[in-house]
């Protein structure tokens, strides 16, 4: 696996209940440097070895399951989910995940280009100088994180269409043609607005959180 895509299947296929949405969970760590390893790290950490970071650390390791519960559960992302499913059925929450990353990521009340680009910048570097320290099936990730620049790649239509296209190849349960670009082309404004109305009570439950 040497391209973008392919990891992001290997973090998906290979992690239990792993997310892609790396961009929300970066941002919604609010700058804090040992939340935002937690939060980024969190699906490589599995059962007591949590115990094995730092307590701040550990913060942002259990802020990432948070985020990921009250996401799962929220009614509205039931119903964008539902835009998806029809071409990725019970899977549409994953991809839902990379769709909802390029939505922060085009936010203009959130990020510009160049401060999306300054954040991705800083968010890759905070990891490199952490990496001895972190999963090793992270460490076998990040570099290709970095390198193909995911968290600034998801604010072009292009890098999406890459994302979810090729985790619908490398899918053994998905079809090569299943359709989730058309998809997210054809429900763009219904997604755009889910996320709209999601996010900010998103971002007001993890201030309760931290």
């Amino acid at each position: 696996m040497t391209d973008p895509e392919s990891f992001l299947v290997f973090v998906y296929y290979n992690i239990k209940e792993a997310t892609l949405n790396f961009l929300a969970h970066a941002y919604l760590s609010f700058d804090s440097d040992a939340v935002t390893i937690g939060n980024m790290i969190s699906d490589f950490v599995r059962g007591k070895a949590i115990e094995n970071y730092a307590p701040d650390i550990q913060t942002g390791l259990r802020l990432h399951r948070a985020i990921d519960g009250f996401t799962d559960a929220h009614p509205i992302n039931k119903e964008a989910r539902k835009y998806l499913s029809p071409a990725v059925g019970r899977y549409s929450g994953a991809f839902l995940d990379i769709v909802f990353d390029h939505f922060l990521a085009t936010d203009e009340n959130r990020f510009t280009p160049h401060t999306l680009k300054s954040f991705s910048t800083r968010v890759y570097g905070l990891l490199e100088r952490n990496i001895s320290h972190l999963p090793a099936n992270f460490r076998e990730v990040f570099p290709h994180m970095k390198q193909y620049d995911w968290l600034y790649n998801y604010a072009s239509r292009r890098g999406v269409q890459r994302s979810l296209e090729g985790m619908v190849r490398r899918a053994k349960f998905l079809p090569d043609d299943a359709p989730i670009y058309t998809s997210f082309l054809q429900h763009y404004d219904d997604l755009k607005a889910a996320y709209e109305a999601f996010f900010p009570e998103l971002e007001a439950f993890v201030k309760t959180q931290v």
